[in-house]
């Protein structure tokens, strides 16, 4: 059965990891997503390291069914031909910074002219507006804006730490995605189509601001320093790795208790209460230490989990791809590519019961469906063959192909 969002259409014009991680959303969800690519070697991604057959690891895991077009946007015929695809689109997506798009002629009101019911879609890295806006954006840099890189460090006179995950890109993708699928709901309610606007500063803000920012909520008594209530996160050494415990809840606290043989810790004044507890975190979690550290991982994971005390092993990225859990769930999938070969990577979380998704294709040679799509779009042989030699499109295989 196809996908969620079979007959969906959406012209991508996006690079790296913000956008293409939205769009692989959608196309993972059976939406027909045209990766229209620069005459230049295409989306940057495609050329990072970690790399086989011709791609990286990056673009393939951010790529997958979608289609490659290469048009040149400063060439007439090939901004002609970019404009056509968008006439009866669903979708528009860019990701450049603000101006760039209405500057090449791809902007929200000229395709807005041509197709009233089009959800446009702008996402940019420091928003629309301020001294920020023109600036290259990487995602450290919203890191450091948004104040995340003190919230990982634990105090505000601590040392700013990144997250060692580019984790503005790809919440911005996931945000992306779920606007866009709240615009088509719309649309089908309506019949309107509408601008989205979206930037990774804004997202990390809100981001934060679920969880992070109880000190700054209420207007006229905020924090004049933020620091974390400890230091000692919830890793815990063990005689042969680490283990991760938790252990508030007085059912928890109690298993804990018992699964260690330490009765003393019920008895303990400083623990008496969740409140307490949070109170005394520091000894809470001193003493959960020096508790857990002459056991084996092993052995922890089956006393904490006869007494129902939460808990998992910490572990590598290897190892994790290697849990029996993963595998339960059949979280991670391997597919053949005709370049890469064979890949491994992570389905889809979401599974739908009705509208079954589809691993269709995995990600396309630079220009591969060039000739394909412009056929779909009502251009004939020959128009299609003046276009290549005249350099307005790209066709996987010629001397402009971004492979290596």
């Amino acid at each position: 059965m196809a996908g969620p969002l079979t007959g969906v259409k959406v012209i991508d014009l996006t690079s790296m990891v913000s956008g293409p991680l939205a769009t692989l959303m959608l196309a993972d969800q059976g939406a027909d997503v045209i990766k229209v690519e620069n005459p230049g070697g295409g989306d940057f991604a495609r050329h990072v390291a970690t790399r086989r057959g011709g791609f990286s690891a990056s673009f393939v895991n951010n790529n997958r069914n979608k289609r490659s077009v290469v048009l040149n946007l400063k060439d007439p015929a090939g901004l002609t031909a970019f404009k056509r695809l968008a006439a009866d689109a669903d979708v528009v997506i860019q990701n450049f910074r603000p101006g760039v798009a209405a500057r090449i002629g791809v902007g929200e009101e000229v395709l807005r002219a041509l197709n009233p019911r089009l959800i446009y879609v702008s996402i940019t890295g420091f928003g629309f507006d301020g001294p920020y806006i023109q600036k290259p954006v990487f995602d450290p840099l919203i890191q450091s804006l948004t104040g995340l890189t003190t919230v990982q460090a634990g105090s505000d006179k601590d040392r700013p730490r990144l997250v060692r995950t580019i984790l503005p890109d790809k919440l911005t993708g996931i945000q992306a995605a779920q606007a866009i699928t709240a615009a088509l709901f719309a649309r089908e309610r309506n019949g309107e189509g509408q601008h989205i606007t979206l930037s990774m500063l804004d997202t990390i803000v809100a981001f934060l601001w679920n969880s992070d920012m109880g000190g700054h909520t209420f207007v006229g008594d905020e924090a004049k320093e933020e620091r974390a209530q400890s230091f000692i996160d919830l890793i815990y050494e063990t005689a042969d790795s680490y283990i991760s415990v938790a252990a508030m809840h007085d059912k928890h606290w109690r298993g804990l208790a018992k699964a260690l043989n330490r009765p003393d810790f019920l008895e303990d004044k400083r623990f008496k209460t969740p409140e307490l507890r949070d109170i005394n975190v520091d000894d809470r979690l001193n003493v959960t230490q020096e508790a857990l550290r002459p056991h084996t991982t092993d052995d922890l994971l089956t006393l904490l989990e006869a007494n129902d005390v939460p808990c998992a092993p910490v572990l590598t990225r290897t190892q994790m791809r290697q849990h029996p859990q993963i595998h339960a769930n059949g979280i991670i999938i391997e597919l053949d590519h005709p370049q890469a070969g064979r890949l491994r990577q992570a389905r889809p979380p979401a599974v739908f019961s009705k509208t079954e998704i589809e691993m269709r294709q995995g990600a396309p040679v630079y220009g591969a469906d060039t000739a394909t799509v412009l056929a779909e779009a009502g251009y004939g042989e020959s128009e299609i063959s003046a276009m290549f030699d005249q350099g307005a499109a790209i066709q996987a295989g010629s001397e402009s192909d971004a492979a290596d």
